[in-house]
């Protein structure tokens, strides 16, 4: 029997475009937390995106939206929450924290990519990690329960987080710049300092993250996954690792805007092509090929280590941080 699956972080086109039905690859049971924004974002978009997709998922019996953390883990049903990838939504306004929790979102990071009010971005070539506003926010985040995400920011927001946070924090969807150097990957300080808070750093399948990003390249971006896994299992304890795969239902869409706003992303992400990812298919073994939890068996994970990883650890960190 394949592990409960808890996937921290996935994403559908952001636009009325989107169809929640497409998350039905995931398999029922799972708990996803799907992105309504990032910097490009207003408040005023990212509430409309929710709206689209609670009322989507309210009339379709396969999906479950989040309340409370009982909502998780019917069999009959893939719960659904929602995160934001950048405090822009917000509008500035901190007490809009509370507005999105009551609809669903448990996972925020204050900073995508680039400098905001809040903090720095991984692709920023000065680091000044988060600023007074992004404290506030991280003690807002703590306050009204909400997961304090430090993937896609800078290293020195990444540690300003764990620093400044009174609950686990969080890296929804970040490898590891040990095994393969990239802005976007974490430092090995960044690991251990979430893991001292108790957080949970989720592993992605995005193959210019974990240096295998040619069309072809499936068996090792799964692979690749699996060594993130073991290495981050190695350096921070079994506790702190789990899966946010960041697969994006809307990648046409996504590497259409990179190659289109060159400047929002930098060489960084244009220079490998096209985006590739691992699919939901490929996590559980449900394609018919090999899948992520065999390779973790393979690589000597027994099957209660392999349920912590591909959704107990969220699960109990989400009992530490949610409100209800």
């Amino acid at each position: 029997m394949a592990p409960f699956l808890w996937e921290q972080h996935c994403c559908l086109p952001l636009h009325h475009t989107a169809r929640i039905g497409e998350l039905a690859r995931y398999p029922l049971g799972s708990y996803l937390s799907v992105n309504v924004g990032y910097s490009a974002q207003t408040t005023t978009d990212s509430l409309a995106l929710l709206h689209q997709f609670r009322d989507q998922a309210s009339a379709d019996p396969r999906f479950r939206l989040v309340e409370r953390r009982a909502d998780i883990g019917a069999d009959d049903a893939i719960a659904l929450a929602f995160d934001l990838e950048d405090s822009a939504p917000l509008g500035g306004d901190l007490d809009n924290v509370e507005m999105f929790y009551r609809l669903g979102v448990r996972s925020l990071l204050p900073s995508y990519n680039h400098a905001n009010a809040a903090g720095c971005g991984c692709l920023d070539t000065e680091d000044t990690g988060l600023t007074g506003y992004g404290k506030d926010l991280v003690r807002k985040l703590n306050e009204v329960g909400v997961f304090a995400d430090g993937s896609h920011c800078s290293r020195r927001t990444g540690l300003d987080i764990a620093t400044n946070t009174a609950v686990p924090m969080i890296y929804s969807h970040s490898n590891f710049a040990a095994l393969w150097e990239h802005p976007r990957n974490i430092s090995d300080d960044q690991a251990r300092a979430c893991a001292e808070t108790g957080g949970v750093i989720g592993i992605n399948g995005v193959g210019i993250f974990l240096g295998h990003n040619a069309p072809d390249d499936h068996a090792a971006r799964l692979a690749a996954m699996a060594d993130h896994i073991r290495y981050g299992v190695d350096l921070v304890g079994l506790d702190h690792i789990g899966i946010g795969s960041d697969y994006s239902f809307d990648g046409r869409e996504f590497n259409d805007e990179i190659r289109d706003n060159p400047g929002a992303f930098s060489e960084a992400y244009t220079k490998w092509g096209p985006l590739q990812w691992v699919p939901p298919e490929n996590l559980l073994g449900e394609s018919g090929a090999p899948g992520l939890d065999e390779l973790l068996a393979d690589r000597g994970f027994h099957r209660a280590e392999r349920a912590a990883i591909f959704g107990g650890n969220f699960a109990r960190v989400a009992g530490q941080v949610w409100r209800d």
